[in-house]
């Protein structure tokens, strides 16, 4: 017999424990972000910027330049990482339970591959180039809906959207977006484009500023307020359609609901950090170890951790070759690897169970 959603196993680690450090940990991480990076400069000086941008203080001329490196490059870009991490971490949770899936993460409905082919087409091609800042994260998203509706259109029966067939068409489309994307690599005629290209389909956060901040962010809060919303109904979804049906629960509809959710996020953060992988996969495992597969205490603790998980592999990408700077995508390959053998390895940890 099916155990019902009010009655799954308690977490391993309090939630109020859990959750109260990941909310000290993130503005911490905000500060370190904002403070660590190849120009030497004092905590003292970092807080007193970040005081003065914060409340609108008044800074002397001397401070221009360093007020400039902490409050309008380092701080929107760690605030921009808080965002996608969340942002993954959170649609890594849905996206497993829509799919039934341990395996699946934010990128296995083909989504972001689809933002590539557009954000290839300004960074090699020059399109939407009237758009000025704008033009690459405008064409990432735009082609991201663009996928959204070709794997929508594929992949919908008249008995609705089915976890095999979601899983199916959008690992089809994403070998098909690659592949379009790598020709348009191979097809750039200056190698800095390519480059740059490149350095985009592996993750960067390098671009941010405060103007890409807001979008992404309120996508993100909605995305995430729906989630937490829904969050009873994804528990009966995890026990399979005819449970679901059994408590009341239209599987169809939801599953419609959260592909519809998860691709306006991922869509969101890959226009404006890039094609960042293993946060949205890794991150949700970690999370159920923790606090079990209960999914209202999972989206409690998922997007803090995806938030903090990231705002330091950003500052990892930054000074461990500084002055040149990693793809954050490397970073979180090779953090993520060993850390999925290590789970894979644990014979307590039953991937996407209790």
């Amino acid at each position: 017999m099916a155990t019902p959603p009010d009655r799954i196993p308690p977490e391993r680690v309090p939630l109020p424990l859990l959750v109260t450090g990941l909310c000290v940990a993130l503005p911490v991480s905000l500060a370190c972000g904002a403070g660590i990076g190849a120009s030497g400069l004092s905590w003292g000086e970092v807080l007193h910027h970040l005081w003065a941008g914060l409340t609108g203080g008044v800074i002397a001329p001397d401070e221009v330049s360093s007020y400039t490196i902490v409050w309008e490059l380092r701080f929107p870009r760690s605030v921009l990482a808080a965002v996608v991490g969340a942002g993954l971490a959170a649609v890594g949770v849905a996206v497993q339970a829509m799919v039934r899936n341990a395996l699946a993460d934010p990128f296995v409905l083909g989504i972001s591959s689809g933002a590539a082919v557009g954000a290839n087409a300004v960074l090699i091609f020059g399109a939407f180039g009237a758009l000025g800042v704008w033009a690459l994260s405008t064409a990432a998203f735009l082609s991201a809906l663009l996928a959204m509706v070709l794997v929508y259109t594929i992949a919908r029966t008249p008995r609705g959207l089915t976890p095999l067939r979601l899983v199916l068409t959008g690992t089809a489309m994403y070998y098909g977006f690659s592949a379009v994307t790598t020709f348009m690599v191979f097809a750039a005629e200056r190698g800095e484009a390519a480059r740059s290209a490149m350095m985009w389909l592996l993750g960067s956060l390098g671009g941010a500023t405060w103007s890409s901040v807001p979008i992404a962010a309120g996508v993100v809060l909605c995305g995430l307020a729906h989630l937490g919303w829904s969050a009873r109904r994804l528990n009966t979804l995890a026990m399979g359609d005819e449970t679901a049906a059994a408590l009341g629960v239209d599987a169809g509809r939801l599953r419609k609901e959260l592909f519809l959710v998860s691709a306006a996020v991922t869509g969101a953060v890959v226009a404006v950090s890039g094609a960042i992988g293993f946060v949205g996969l890794m991150v949700p495992h970690a999370a159920r170890m923790l606090v079990g597969a209960d999914h209202r205490r999972l989206l409690a603790v998922a997007p803090l951790a995806g938030a903090v998980l990231l705002i330091w592999v950003d500052i990892l990408s930054r000074v461990v070759l500084a002055p040149a700077e990693l793809p954050v995508g490397v970073l979180t390959a090779a953090i993520g690897v060993p850390c999925f053998v290590l789970l894979m390895r644990r014979r307590t940890y039953t991937f996407g169970g209790v």
